[in-house]
């Protein structure tokens, strides 16, 4: 397909000198370059395929970039990065040193606001109001949350705030599409649900009206017509056709919607006039994720993202036998536990995907509960859970767990309750960036009371420290990284471990490396080029103190690596160990600086960062040089 109007678009002053009737087949253009640009990087794409209308229609009517666009999650604003001056750069989309694949202020100056997590569009654009309306400048400001970031606690907060601000003037679009990445779950879904219906509703009586008069004229016809509104009302909610007003309007915004959200002219039409209104407004669009490609609408979920493909045939399924990931053991280890102890409850912050919940979901429906993007509720509900006799594992990846440090420490671990998370996607992740790097969890969680902390090296001890964790009458975290491991056979037991004890794996001279979770492996590595000891920690909390004792003891010098900051993480707990026992021993801590880590393959990543085998010893070579 050619593209004759986009290849004229650079920015949105391009884009609001086409005229408005040509809008349609702008969007269909642009709908065809994202396809073939998402298809040879991968990425995010269903849901870059379901905003590309609203895209175009907020670019056209809104004078960005004075006018500020806020996008929720940021995962939907490739079309947004296309049409604002960075169409010629999409071929190094989520690559190192390319584009990231979230809105990210020092890439434009029309990405106003860095996201990777959801629900903050809200009060950030409300903030970007009040700034701009105390300093005299008259931008406008629009937030685009989608139905499923609509269900955390903090955009409720940012509702609430602005809705009681009548000379604040915000939009806040609802791009409802029944999805985050699984479907969405909850009663407010359930009610936008039937807000569309009375909406639906609504044209049904306007169609009734208009048709009346010829029913009129039938013999009988009147009566059947009535007869058959009665049952679609009664499939509808059993109610009759009253007055709705919008849950949004209670919160003081002025309601408009439900509209059609891939009807470009509608959307340009609606936003022309919500633009001349004063006071918070909020549009409700219905859109469909994946839209105009029907594999990704047809599946949704398993096109949320996408590796690189052929758009004419879709993935490629691979043949070759893959090795297992941490996200996979955990999903089997969940179930077998299960098996064995009825106490045991699932709970997910809408990860079931990506936290590997998918077959547990399936085995025990009534243990599983997927509570909405809403990460604080998850860890309260969670507590509350274990304060009745239950044993909860929270299914969580470690940058949202970030989200929910207050109900960690006030709600788990002051009581002391036994609530296991098993925090996926520890350290380096790769493509979604520093947003999604889990980077800091030892560290904010070595400082909790309580708290009991495993680093699993492979696939098998991770299987063997989540036992273990889970049978422990107390706050446990077990944390791993994202993919897979070393291609460790697995067990099918729940063998447990020592608690609080280490591993010798390598036994060296002079120098001994204290490695923790991933970077057990590449330590070994390093370990062989330089004669080195290599102790697998297992545990950052409680340390195995006897170990570093001993390996003090016999070597001149001592190493700890980890993949997580190294400002307050594992190395900087040996040293306050050392410290208190007046031990006075040379010691390098290797993890991850004090940097906002990029995007990138992860592998070239932790290369950068020194993490690799090579990057380890070179480290340990210049120290003791």
């Amino acid at each position: 397909m050619t593209t004759p109007l986009l290849d004229n678009i650079e920015f949105p002053a391009d884009l609001r000198q086409v005229a408005e009737a040509d809008l349609p087949q702008v969007a269909d253009e642009l709908r065809e370059f994202l396809l073939q640009s998402v298809c040879a990087t991968g990425g995010h794409f269903a849901s870059n395929l379901g905003a590309v209308e609203l895209t175009v229609a907020l670019h056209y009517v809104y004078n960005t970039p004075s006018d500020h666009l806020v996008w929720d999650v940021g995962h939907q604003s490739y079309p947004h990065k296309i049409l604002t001056g960075r169409k010629s750069r999409m071929g190094t989309m989520r690559q190192q040193h390319g584009l990231a694949g979230f809105p990210k202020r020092c890439e434009s100056e029309y990405d106003a606001f860095g996201v990777g997590h959801s629900s903050t569009s809200i009060g950030a654009a409300l903030g970007m109001q009040v700034a701009d309306q105390l300093q005299g400048k008259p931008n406008r400001h629009v937030a685009i949350i989608g139905d499923g970031a609509m269900t955390a606690g903090q955009a409720f907060e940012a509702l609430n705030n602005a809705g009681d601000m009548p000379n604040t003037n915000l939009l806040v679009i609802l791009n409802d599409n029944e999805m985050s990445i699984s479907p969405n779950v909850g009663a407010l879904p359930k009610y936008l649900a039937q807000s569309v219906m009375r909406n639906f509703k609504g044209l049904m009586k306007s169609a009734k009206n208009k048709s009346e008069k010829v029913l009129n004229k039938v013999p009988g016809m009147m009566d059947v017509a009535k007869k058959v509104e009665s049952k679609i009302k009664e499939a509808v909610d059993g109610s009759p056709l009253n007055p709705h007003v919008s849950l949004f309007e209670k919160f003081g915004f002025e309601y408009t919607g439900p509209i059609d959200g891939h009807d470009v002219a509608l959307l340009v039409k609606t936003l022309k006039h919500l633009h001349s209104q004063t006071g918070p407004q909020l549009l409700h669009i219905v859109t469909k994720k994946g839209n105009g490609y029907k594999l990704a609408e047809n599946d949704p979920v398993g096109f949320h993202a996408i590796g690189k493909m052929d758009p004419a045939t879709g993935p490629v399924k691979s043949t070759a036998v893959a090795k297992p990931t941490y996200t996979q053991i955990f999903g089997q280890w969940l179930c077998d536990q299960a098996a064995a102890d009825a106490r045991l409850v699932g709970i997910t912050p809408a990860m079931r995907e990506g936290s590997g919940l998918v077959a547990f979901e399936k085995q025990y429906p009534d243990r599983y509960f997927d509570v909405g993007i809403a990460e604080q509720h998850a860890v309260t509900f969670a507590g509350g859970v274990a304060c009745d006799g239950m044993k909860p594992v929270v299914a969580i990846y470690s940058t949202f767990l970030q989200r929910a440090y207050d109900q960690l420490v006030h709600d788990v671990a002051i009581q002391n309750l036994p609530v296991l998370f098993a925090i996926d996607r520890s350290g380096i992740v790769g493509a979604d960036g520093p947003t999604h790097a889990g980077a800091y969890d030892l560290s904010f969680m070595r400082c909790i009371p309580n708290m009991v902390i495993a680093a699993p090296s492979d696939e098998n001890e991770c299987r063997m420290l989540l036992s273990t964790c889970y049978q422990l009458d107390q706050p446990t975290a077990v944390r791993y990284p994202r993919g897979s491991g070393a291609g460790v056979e697995v067990g099918t037991d729940l063998q447990t471990v020592p608690v609080g004890k280490g591993v010798v794996r390598v036994q060296g001279e002079k120098v001994a490396i204290l490695a923790f979770g991933s970077m057990v492996a590449p330590s070994l590595q390093a370990a062989s080029a330089l004669n080195a000891t290599v102790a697998d920690m297992r545990f950052v909390k409680p340390l195995d103190e006897a170990l570093i004792s001993e390996l003090a003891a016999s070597h001149d010098y001592l190493i700890t690596v980890e993949e997580n900051a190294v400002q307050g993480g594992a190395g900087s707990a040996v040293l306050e160990y050392l410290a208190r026992q007046k031990i006075c021993k040379p010691v390098l801590n290797i993890g991850i600086a004090d940097v906002v880590t990029e995007h990138g393959d992860p592998t070239a990543i932790l290369a950068d960062l020194g993490l690799n085998a090579a990057g380890i010893e070179a480290s340990i070579r210049e120290f003791i040089a």
